[in-house]
């Protein structure tokens, strides 16, 4: 108990109920090249719907890696992926295009830029958009006493007697007329100033149905294209107004203005009622209502680009005793300069893998090569599985040696077996034998797709219905999903070539479907764990009883101590007994193997002894013919 200076009682609790947790085995990692999204960053994704909503759809690019990780999530629900841009991808802004990786690169080194407004996202899409910004109530709506005349049926309107900057404070293509006694409305196309600029010809977007109007007066409306979305014109935040301040609220939207994103021009994609250019606004809930602190935060297409749009007066000072004087004028401006870049190479995918490679960093169980060359796929094997040695790499054959394929009998088995010959040996990594031709429904065509998304799926669908341990193939487990056909489905002579060198078949059998056909890993020495189930079985045993074995750390080395760890680690054991993942085991932690010497070293030494069950790869079926009047015993025995 602890040490009491004077009478008194002390409570202490003792938890004495720590378990080996359970730690999750079904998280992918991927790094490919993809039209959107933020760059080297790690995103999770639990669907292909959220995968085309972050990233974006599959290009003639990128198609490989996309539906690798699109494959995947046809059996898991949880993948990181990383975003790789070349070095000549560039986000569309205002004033200066620049490449703007992350919400984090944006903060340390974009945030005070000359831009008003930056693409969330680097590529050609940032293009389309477009930024609207309503300053004043002027700008929302106004009514000129000029004359103007329109005639029906045509889509001409003229207003007499002064130029454009003088009719209203400004005209922009968009903007709403309401024209004649009966208000009709009509959308600004274009405007063209007159000769001497005594007339302003305004082109309306369609045909002018209402009454013919001749140099009426002090009736036609200009109203803001995007009037309709808000309820009453900016003026002056509550907040802003008990400091004393005024004119202070915006209105901002944001614009699809070229229909690249959602496929119609013009679609509003964002609305912002009544945000703040005071740098120090709240709602009426205390939320902060700063317009660049709000969009940045909210927005899922573009960061305030450190500059406020000339007009705003005083924006991004505080509101006490502030008269920000916003313009009369609509604010509108279109994004530019966005680039997609140059395709990447593996130097560019090896950058974003390493954002895998920390293991205290990020908890992955399965890392998917898509299109991996030699380079990227012994990076991935060597450097970042074999490095955590938490994970298994999942790896296809390149393209081509396997697409088409048929310069001379076996060519395909012979490039596929060359290939792995070029990669190391390795019980953390696992290769298929094809790529698979499937229907890519966002550009109505087929296409070519590694199958090592499958394969990692494989794994995981095994995992939420059986445990890791089982085997991920066959024809219980091992059916491969959306496949069309197989760009080399292998015969029974080249299955004994491809398995013989730790290549797993991908098989089509008539009538049964795609089938996985092999358990293998890349380990080259006879092993028990060259098998796909024996090497996760250690992985999940390792993962699990070393996060367990983090709370021994800084006590005493002695009979308690280690009689505490085997009580921890021997239930958990048990338990994988009895779900077939070991035929037995034996748990040592005692003073044999923490010796005097080894307790002077500050060192904890527990040894964990497994038999761990093994799959079935080959069938012997011995069927014996004996005479009518021989028993059976006689015989039992003697034949195999």
């Amino acid at each position: 108990m602890p040490f009491q200076v004077s009478p008194g009682v002390n409570v202490s609790e003792i938890d004495l109920t720590t378990v080996v947790p359970a730690v999750s085995t079904t998280e992918g990692a991927i790094a490919a090249q993809f039209e959107k999204g933020p760059v080297n960053q790690r995103v999770l994704i639990d669907s292909e719907d959220r995968l085309v909503s972050v990233f974006g759809k599959p290009t003639a690019t990128n198609a490989s890696d996309w539906f690798t990780a699109a494959n995947f999530l046809a059996y898991g629900n949880a993948l990181y992926v990383v975003r790789v841009a070349p070095s000549d991808a560039l986000n569309a802004a205002t004033t200066t295009a620049a490449l703007v990786k992350n919400e984090e690169d944006y903060l340390e080194n974009y945030s005070r830029t000359d831009n008003t407004w930056i693409a969330k996202t680097a590529g050609d899409q940032g293009n389309s958009l477009k930024v609207s910004v309503c300053p004043s109530a002027n700008a929302w709506q106004e009514t000129t006493s000029l004359g103007y005349s329109i005639t029906r049926n045509t889509n001409t309107l003229t207003i007499n007697g002064a130029a454009n900057t003088t009719v209203w404070t400004t005209l922009n293509k968009g903007d709403i007329l309401l024209i004649g006694s009966d208000k009709t409305q009509g959308k600004v196309k274009a405007i063209s100033q007159g000769a001497n600029s005594s007339t302003t010809t305004v082109t309306l977007e369609s045909t002018y149905r209402g009454s013919t109007v001749s140099a009426n007066t002090g009736s036609l409306v200009r109203r803001w294209e995007y009037f309709n979305l808000f309820d009453t014109a900016p003026t002056t935040t509550a907040y802003t107004e008990a400091l004393d301040g005024s004119g202070d609220a915006i209105h901002v939207v944001v614009v699809d203005e070229d229909g690249d994103i959602t496929g119609t021009k013009n679609n509003v994609l964002e609305a912002y009622e009544n945000v703040s250019v005071a740098s120090d606004a709240k709602t009426d809930q205390g939320a902060v209502n700063y317009y660049k602190e709000v969009i940045n935060q909210a927005s899922a297409y573009v960061y305030w680009g450190g500059g406020h749009a000339a007009g705003l007066t005083n924006a991004g000072t505080a509101a006490k005793n502030t008269t920000f004087n916003a313009t009369s004028d609509i604010i509108s401006a279109s994004l530019t300069s966005g680039q997609d870049g140059s395709a990447i190479d593996s130097d560019d995918k090896i950058i974003g893998y390493d954002l895998f490679k920390s293991a205290e960093d990020v908890d992955i169980s399965l890392i998917l090569g898509g299109s991996a060359d030699q380079t990227l796929a012994t990076h991935l094997i060597t450097n970042i599985a074999e490095s955590r040695k938490d994970c298994v790499v999942c790896i296809s054959p390149e393209r081509a040696d396997v697409v088409n394929n048929n310069s001379y009998e076996g060519a395909a088995r012979d490039d596929v077996i060359a290939y792995r010959d070029l990669l190391p040996s390795s019980s953390y990594a696992v290769m298929d034998s094809a790529w698979k031709y499937q229907y890519d429904k966002y550009n109505d065509l087929y296409r070519y797709v590694p199958l090592n998304g499958d394969t990692a799926g494989l794994m995981v669908q095994t995992d939420l219905t059986r445990d890791p341990w089982y085997s991920p193939a066959g024809y219980n487990r091992g059916n491969v999903k959306n496949v069309i056909k197989l760009s080399y489905n292998p015969s029974k002579g080249d299955r004994d070539q491809l398995y013989k060198k730790g290549i797993n078949p991908v098989v089509t059998f008539p009538g049964q479907g795609t089938v996985l056909f092999g358990d293998k890993t890349m380990l080259a020495q006879p092993s028990a764990f060259d098998r796909i189930n024996v090497r996760r079985l250690f992985i999940v045993l390792e993962k699990a009883i070393a996060t367990a074995a983090k709370f021994t750390l800084f006590e005493f080395n002695d009979e308690f101590t280690r009689s505490q760890f085997k009580n921890l680690v021997e239930p958990f054991l048990r338990d994988v007994q009895g779900r077939r993942g070991i035929t037995d085991f034996v748990v040592v932690c005692d003073g044999t193997n923490n010796t005097g010497e080894v307790i002077d070293r500050n060192e904890f030494i527990g040894d964990i002894y497994i038999k761990p069950a093994r799959s079935i790869n080959f069938i012997q079926l011995n069927f014996v013919a004996v005479r009518t009047g021989v028993e059976f015993s006689e015989v039992i025995g003697n034949f195999g």
